[in-house]
Order: C-alpha cells, then structure tokens, then sequence
C-alpha cells in the first residue's frame, strides 16, 4: 500500500474529484460486489458438471464465506439458479459442498438453509425414482442431509461438526433420562442414514478395479470424510448414552436399544475397514478402527474399556486434486481480465482505453500516462501476489493449526480417558479390596473356628496317644512277663528233667542193687562150698555198696538241692504270676476303660444318629407340612385369583351391558376424557402384563401384585368402555359405530381374558395383547373424535387462557346486568301473572350466572394453584405450552361458558317479551350446565385431590347444577302457569262427532311422529355437520391426510 500511495504522489495531476468521490462512496458496495462475484466463481466451480472429486480450495473459500457473510444467502442465491435436479452429478456435488458447509460453515447456516428443507424433500424423491448411476447415491444424499438438519433444529447445543465435550453431552440431555432416551433414538436414526449413503457408495462401485484413484471413483468417495468424521462422533455419543440409560432403566426396556446399536456396530466396523484399505483415503484421513467386541452394556464397569474413535486429518494431507496456490492469482487475473471484458462491453473500448481522459488532462502525454498505468499496474500485481501469499500462508497454518488442534484433542481424549479407566481400575481394586477384607475376616473367622476344631481334635489325640502308649506299655511288660514265665518254666522243666535222671540213676542203682543181691544170694546158694571167696567178694561187694549208698546218698543231697531250687523257682514263678495277674488285672481295667469309652462313643454315634433321624424325621415333617401348606396357599391364592378375576369380568360385563342400555343413551363425554381414561387402561395393561409375567415365574410372590392390578384394570376397562360408548352418543355417524363397535370388542377380549385366568390350564396362556391392541385402536378413534387445538402458538396459549377466563367473567358479568335490567322492566311494564312468571324465571337465571361466576372464580383459583404446583421452575406461559392440550380444553370449557351465558340471556329476554319459547330457556340452561360440567372436568385434571380450591370448584359446580335446576323448575311452573289449558267438552256430541274428532286426532298424531321423525333426522344431520365443521376449524382433516 505504501507503494501504491507513493506511484500516485509521483502523478503531477491525480485522478478528478468526481471520481475519488464515487470510489469512497461505493467502497462497501464494491467490496459487496467483489464477495458476491468471488464466492459466485468459488461456487460455480466447486458445483460444476465435471464427474471429478470437489476440489478443497473452492470448497474452503464457500465455508469462509459463510463466515464473512455470517450466513449462506450468497450461497443459496447462487445454488438456486443451477440445474440440480436435471444433472446428477451437479447435485452430488452439491450435497458434498452444503454437508461441508453444515459441518465447518457458519452457525446460522443452518437457520438459513431449513427454508429449503421441502425442496431437498421433493428432489430427493425425484431422484430416488432413478436407479442406475448418481441417481440414488443423490435420493440418499439429500435425505441424510435432511435429517442431519432435523437433528440440529431438535438440539441446537450440538454444533454442525458434533465436536462436544462429556460435560456438553449431559447438558444437552438435561440430566432427564427421557430426553437421554429420545435423544439416543435420535442419533440411532442419524447414524442409518449415514451408513445408508456409505453402503450404496460402496454398493455402487466396481471394487474389483482400483476405482479410488479414477477421477470417477474420487468423486463418489470424497463425501464420505465427512460421513466418516459424522459417524466416528455419533458411535462414541451413542456408546456413552447407552451405558447412561443402562445405569438408570432395566436391561429389559433397552433391549430394543442393544439389538439395533449391535447391527450399526457390526456395519460400521466393516465399512471402517473397508474404508481404510482404499488408497484414496490413506493419505486424506487417519479412519479409526472399532474393537473386535461391541461393548458389553450390562456391565457398568465395561465403561472404562470403551475407547472414543478419533478421526486424524494430517496437517500435510492435500486434497488429490488440488491445486497450486499460484491459480487463486490466475483465476483473480482471469476475474479481473472478465471484469474489463464486461466494462468495455458497457462503456465501449474507447472509454476503456482511456476512461479518464488522462490524455486530455494537464497536457499530460501518452507515454507518461502508459508508463504510469503499468506502473500502478505492476504494483497492484504485486500486491495481489504478496496478498494470495498471505492467504495461502494463513489457509497452510490453519490447516496445521486444525491438525495440531485435532492431535491436542486426541492426546486430550485419550489422556481423559486413561484418567478415566485410572479412576475406573481404582474403584474396582477398592471394590476388590473391600471384598478381600471381608473373605480376610471370613478367613479369619474360619481358622479361628478350625483352630479350635483342631485344638479339641489335638486334645482327643493327645488323650488317644497316652491311652495307646499306656496300652503298649501294658502289653511290653505283659510279654516281659511272659517271657520271664518261659524262662522259669523251662528252669523247672530243667530241674524237673535233671531230678528225673537222679531218681532214674537211683532206680537203676536200685535195680542193680538188687540184681547184685539175687546174684550174691545166689551165689551163695550156689557156690557154698567157696565161702571165702564169697566172703570176699561180700566183702567187696559191701565196699562196692557203701560206695553206691555214698554215691546214692550224695544223689540224694544232690536232690533235696534241686528240691530246694525248685522250691525257690516255684516261689519266684508264684510271685511272677502275681505280679502278672496284678498287670493283667491293670490291663483289664484299661481295656474296660477303654471298652467304656468305646461304648460311650456308640452310645453318643446312636444318641447323635438317632437324633439326626429324629430331626431328619421333623425336617421332613415340616418339609411335607410346608408343601401342604404352600399347595394350600398356592390354592387359596389361585382360588382369591379367581375370585378376583370372576368380579372383574362380572364388571366388565356389567359395562358392556350397559351399553346396551336405553337409559345409557342420553349419557354423553368428551373425547379427551375418553383418551384420558384410554391412556390410563393401556398403562394398566401394561402393568398386569408384567405382573401376569411375575406371577407365572413365581406365582407365591407375586400374586400380591397381581390381584390389585386384575381390580384397576377391571375398572379401568369398563369406565373405558363406557366413555366410549358416552363419546359415541355425541360423535358422526360412522366414527360413533367403529368406536361402540371397537368397545364391545375390547370387553370381549378382557373377558376372554379374565376368563382364561381362572382356569388352572389356561392360565399360562392368557394373553390381554389383544385388549391393549383394542384400546390402542379405540385410542386413534378418539384421536380423530377429539377437537384440534386452537390456532395459536404455544408461547401464546398462557396469554389466550387469561384472556378468555376474563372474557367468560365479563360475560357472566354482561349477563347478569341484562337479566337485572330485563327484571326492571319487567316490574315496570307487566302484572298479574305474567309479571311473578317473569320475576320467576329472572330470578332463577339471575341465581344461574351468580352460581356461574362464583364457579369460574373458584375455576381462576385452582387454575392459579396447578399452574403454581406444576410449573417448577418455569414460567406459567412454560407450563401452558408444555400441557397444550390441557391449556386447550380449559380455553374451550371458558369459551362455552361465556357462550351459554349470552344465549340463555337471550333466550330469557325473548320468553319475557313473549316471543320466545320456555323450551328454548330449558335448552339454554341445560346447555350452560354442561358447558360449566366441562369447565370444572377441564380444571380439576391436573388438581390434587386433598386441595381445598378443588373442593370450593366442587362445591361451586353442585350450586351450579341446582340453579339450573331451579332455572328448569320455574321455567316448567311459569310455562303450566301461562298456557290455557282447553277443557274439552263432549256432553253435546254426538257419536258420528265423536268418531270424526277421534280420527282427526290420530291424524294429528301421526303428523306429529312424523314431525318428530324428521326432527331426529334433522338433529342427528345438524351434530354430524357440526362436527364437520368443528373438524375443519380445528385442523381434523390436514392431519388425516398427514
């Protein structure tokens, strides 16, 4: 710029006044024409017909533009005028560059594209009717776009790119479980889309080529970057709502959830990897890859496990078909050399050449301007270069500045993580150790027990081993003792053996004792003639005898010793015996201890044994009586369920004779009355449903919960029954017989039902699907009977409500002041009879609307009260637009009110002037107690039960029905009062008279039923175009045909 202003310092005669003046004058506007004329080209040439991918720095400079303009005008204004619905291509195209534009654009992108949302509608069902080429990838396209600009509307805290944070996430759900439910309902919907359009991209393509590195191929893919930055987002923010939801409902009530998140999961992990080996994306986006398993929802822990999928864009990835920056300054040029083109064509070449008349200005020659003009020229070429080097510098750094921004918020999202699954491991180890604490004092409890176990098992052990070593001791010495006697007994048996041989030697001493004696008798005998040779040998032989009774004698000695030491050995046997007896009697006592402690140990198995049996023998006594008496309570408890279900039927039975009932024809009700208690019956059935489920997989348990919901859903179903059949007295012909007819089938079926539950064997069958399919179809019928809201915005239902209840009020009021005004003169004008008939009738309407107004006070006053209880910490205007429907028919009662109080007014100055009927005052005041029925039924909906305003409305609509009571009395009084009664006087006709007048007044009868007839007809034709009317009024047809 220095530059610039330093060439037009060295110009000794600057440019004309007039000029400069228009330059500074039109600079806004200019600079407005060169946006329009740059953002025009940015968006022709990123929208064009060319089946190649978008280039990036066209659809970089629409986003910027977005952001100048703090809108998309300029983009739609230009979009508007191209051809898209008879160019496929032109159209994909044009999806890629607004899903951009959504995403990275403006905020109030949004705002100004939702006014296009009905043409995007229709040329995406245009498109959708051609089935080859770009024709459905275009149909699916615009409904994704579609939807995602429904999204946003339906949760303005999600921005266009879905980039939130934990903490935004519960914001946008406002810590309501239910918003958390529709939203994840939401983002499911959300996310088919886009898995839709990826599918048929890929479903389109021949994956058998290369196709992603055609020009052709690159123009399908390029839009699904965008489509994989969305679904990356939505699959983490449906992950972390599921394991939300899962933390507050039951599993069963999110099975619905986990099915349909399992079948997204399982295609988009594979388009993910799909998506990865292409080579078009490899170097434009870093696609994240799902986990092998999806998340395990029933386990809250599973949480810490999930990890957010994070899309990188490389800071250094370029678009495949970009283009050097150094076009920005050609296509400028070119737009410069456009603009001259267009100049000259308006001004002429001449003025073009010269426009300013340099050559005629301060004799200022040809070469100077020329040299001058290539001068700024130059510098102005100049200028833009630096000024394209700029913006391609700032476009570079903010294209690195988004990827280290997306690196930083990765790192972030994984630090947060780990810090998560930290936190998540911790509690998990505190949890473990708690539980490891308990199994320690469990554990510690358990080996204090066993080692007391084992202390008395030690104790009996010890007392069993000194037991067996006294015993062994006993039995040692006993063998000690055994073996001394062995030794003893072979001692005698020695000495026994040894005397023996003593006494055989003596016997045998003996024998040849008296062997030598025969022969020496003998001898003697024999040989007595040589005596001394005999002598001799006596001699010798009594020396040989002395020496034998020597030998004997000292055999003798030698036996007495042995005599003795037997005696010794017998002593010591005799005192070895003692002393064996003395052990033996010891071990006898041992072995009778020990034999006492054996049968003391049988005594107490067979006492313990006996008892078990004993106990076993009770156990299975009281097992037995338990199952009596559980067969008895089972009995007892299916028989109360009979019962209970055998009076339920007889009460729907009862209502669906009742509908058969004459006397039930003049009843009549509302629809929204009639979809109140519908609601109620489906919400019933649904929880007998659940109890009936309960009480077949445990039928002692839960028979409890059974029984009251069999008596709600009784009652429930007949008042359901017999609303319908009241709301079908008022309704057109044909809704009121689908609706009885629809009636009579819901009782048929809750006592098929009920019937099948006081049957053992069906019982287990039942079903009442049928019944909540009745009451939903009775439910549309009631949809379609019911009056449409009125015609006002929401924010504006608050406002209406007041208006109105004051406009009944000054109605009432109004009404009030005439019926007083209408006594006056009445006092003044009339006498007699005619005048107390007035003063009756006038008194009791005025009676009438002063039970009115004291009603719609005390109406105002409940009102005040549910609005104040209700609306929490939002405005009453909140809460009436939240309870639209409510706020609805409280605005409709008000009105009737107000409008039956002007008609009975009427109706009344009509009877006393004496043009009017006493009927038509019934009717009235009949009417406006129904509208004042309607008002209080309006108001006490949403009332609490125990509040002292409902009972005042209460009390106020009892004072109500008996002033029209009144109203209807003196009305009857007044009419029997006035009319002449003729009295008729036969005395002076004759027969054939008698006979003529008796067929003329069955002639008048059958006129008169005729007239009737036609009446009946006339009024049920008058209700059906009523409701007609009322139907166009409130809008029953747009939503039919919807």
């Amino acid at each position: 710029m220095d530059r610039v202003s330093s060439s037009m310092k060295q110009v000794s005669n600057p440019l004309p006044k007039v000029l400069s003046r228009r330059a500074g004058g039109g600079g806004l506007e200019a600079e407005r024409e060169s946006f329009e004329r740059a953002q025009t080209v940015s968006i022709n040439k990123a929208i064009n017909a060319q089946e190649v991918a978008v280039k990036e720095k066209h659809a970089r400079t629409c986003i910027l533009g977005t952001h100048h303009e703090k809108g998309a005008q300029t983009f739609w204004s230009v979009v508007n005028r191209l051809p898209l619905s008879g160019n496929a291509v032109l159209c994909w195209k044009f999806c890629h560059v607004f899903h951009k534009l959504l995403r990275d654009g403006h905020s109030n992108v949004l705002k100004d594209s939702v006014r296009y949302k009905n043409e995007l509608s229709d040329m995406s069902r245009m498109w959708g009717h051609l089935s080859e080429g770009y024709g459905q990838l275009c149909s699916i396209y615009l409904k994704l776009l579609r939807t995602k600009m429904e999204f946003h509307t339906k949760n303005p805290r999600f921005p266009g790119n879905l980039q939130m944070s934990d903490r935004q996430l519960d914001e946008a759900g406002e810590n309501d479980v239910n918003n958390f439910f529709q939203l994840t309902v939401e983002m499911f919907d959300y996310l088919e889309c886009e898995l839709n359009l990826f599918q048929t991209v890929f479903s389109s393509l021949d994956m058998s080529r290369s196709v992603s590195v055609t020009a052709a191929g690159q123009c399908r893919l390029a839009p699904l970057i965008q489509v994989i930055l969305d679904c990356s987002h939505l699959y983490d923010y449906t992950v972390k709502l599921l394991f939300k939801l899962h933390s507050c409902l039951p599993a069963d009530t999110l099975q619905g959830h986990r099915d349909r998140f399992l079948e997204q999961f399982r295609k988009l992990k594979d388009l993910f990897y799909r998506s990865s080996n292409l080579q078009y994306f490899k170097r434009l986006i870093q696609i994240p890859q799902l986990p092998e398993n999806p998340p395990n929802f029933l386990r809250a822990s599973a949480l810490s496990e999930h990890i957010s999928p994070v899309v990188v864009i490389p800071a250094e990835a370029s678009s495949p078909d970009s283009e050097p920056i150094t076009d920005l300054v050609e296509m400028d040029t070119a737009s410069q050399s456009l603009f001259d083109n267009k100049f000259d064509d308006i001004f002429g070449s001449s003025f073009s050449s010269d426009p300013f008349n340099f050559n005629s200005q301060n004799g200022m020659n040809k070469d100077e301007k020329d040299r001058l003009i290539e001068q700024l020229y130059r510098e102005i070429s100049a200028l833009k270069e630096e000024l394209e080097n700029f913006k391609a510098e700032s476009a570079r750094g903010m294209v690195q500045l988004r990827g280290r921004s997306s690196e930083l918020e990765a790192e972030l999202a994984e630090q947060r993580h780990l810090k998560q699954q930290a936190q998540d491991e911790s509690e998990f180890l505190r949890a473990e150790l708690e539980e490891l604490k308990k199994q320690r004092e469990d554990t510690e409890k358990a080996q204090r027990s066993l080692t007391e176990i084992e202390r008395r098992a030690q104790a009996n052990e010890q007392r069993y081993s000194k037991l067996k070593e006294k015993y062994s001791e006993l039995v040692q010495n006993h063998a000690d003792l055994l073996r001394k006697n062995a030794e003893v007994t072979k001692q005698v048996t020695a000495a026994r053996q040894a005397q023996g041989d003593v006494e055989r030697e003596k016997k045998e001493l003996e024998d040849s004792f008296q062997r030598v004696s025969e022969q020496a008798q003998r001898k003697s005998q024999e040989q007595a003639e040589v005596l001394d040779t005999l002598k001799r040998e006596l001699a010798a032989s009594r020396q040989e005898l002395q020496v034998l009774q020597g030998t004997l004698e000292s055999s003798t000695q030698v036996g007495v010793e042995q005599s003795t030491r037997i005696t010794g050995l017998e002593q010591e046997r005799d005192r070895l015996s003692q002393a064996a007896e003395q052990h033996g009697e010891e071990m006898a006592a041992l072995r009778a201890e020990l034999q006492h402690l054996r049968d003391t140990l049988s005594r107490e198995r067979e006492s313990s044994k006996m008892e078990l049996e004993t106990l076993q023998t009770q156990l299975r006594d009281k097992e037995s009586g338990e199952q009596a008496l559980q067969q008895r309570l089972a009995e007892e408890q299916f028989a109360l369920l009979q019962g209970t279900a055998r009076e339920a039927e007889r009460m729907v039975q009862d209502a669906l004779g009742r509908l058969e009932d004459p006397a039930h024809i003049g009843c009549t009700g509302s629809a929204d009355y009639l979809l109140s208690r519908t609601l109620a019956a489906s919400e019933c059935v649904e929880r007998l449903r659940d109890a009936h489920g309960k009480y077949l997989s445990n039928r002692a348990a839960a028979v409890g919960s059974l029984l009251p919901c069999l008596a709600l859903f009784a009652h429930l179903v007949s008042d359901t029954l017999l609303q319908g059949s009241a709301t079908s007295h008022v309704a057109p012909m044909e809704p009121a017989d689908r609706l009885l007819e629809m009636c009579r089938q819901c009782g048929s079926e809750a006592v098929s039902y009920l019937s099948a539950l006081q049957d053992p064997e069906s019982v287990e069958g039942a079903d009442c699907s049928l019944v909540m399919t009745c009451l939903s179809r009775i439910s549309t019928i009631g949809e379609e009977l019911r009056p449409r809201g009125l015609d006002v915005k929401q924010e504006e239902l608050g406002d209406l409500v007041d208006k109105e209840m004051a406009a009944t009020a000054a109605a009432i009021e109004t009404a009030a002041a005439r019926i007083e005004e209408m006594l006056s003169k009445a006092r003044a004008g009339d006498t007699g009879v005619k005048l107390e008939v007035n003063e009756r009738i006038l008194g009791s309407c005025t009676g009438l609307m002063q039970a009115i107004h004291i009603l719609v006070l005390a109406s105002k006053d409940l009102q005040k009260e549910i609005v104040e209880s209700g609306r929490g910490a939002a405005s009453p205007k909140e809460f009436y637009a939240k309870n639209s429907r409510w706020t609805e028919g409280l605005i409709s009662a008000s009105k009737a009110v107000g409008w039956g109080a002007t008609v009975m007014v009427d109706a009344a100055d009509l009877v006393v002037q004496g043009k009017g009927t006493f009927e038509e005052l019934m009717v009235c005041s009949r009417e406006i107690a129904a509208s004042t029925a309607q008002l209080v039924a309006a108001s006490k909906v949403k009332a609490d039960k125990d509040s002292a305003n409902l009972c005042k409305l209460q009390q106020a609509s009892r004072g109500v029905n008996q002033a029209t009571a009144g109203v209807v009395a003196s009305t009857k009084a007044g009419k029997s009062q006035v009319e002449e009664k003729d009295s008729m006087d036969f005395s002076s006709m004759t027969l054939t008279q008698i006979k003529r007048q008796e067929m003329d007044s069955q002639v008048r009868v059958l006129e008169l039923e005729n007239q009737l007839q036609k009446e009946r007809q006339k009024l049920g034709e008058l209700r059906k175009k009523h409701y007609e009317l009322a139907g166009v009024a409130e809008g029953w047809e747009e939503d039919a045909a919807d």
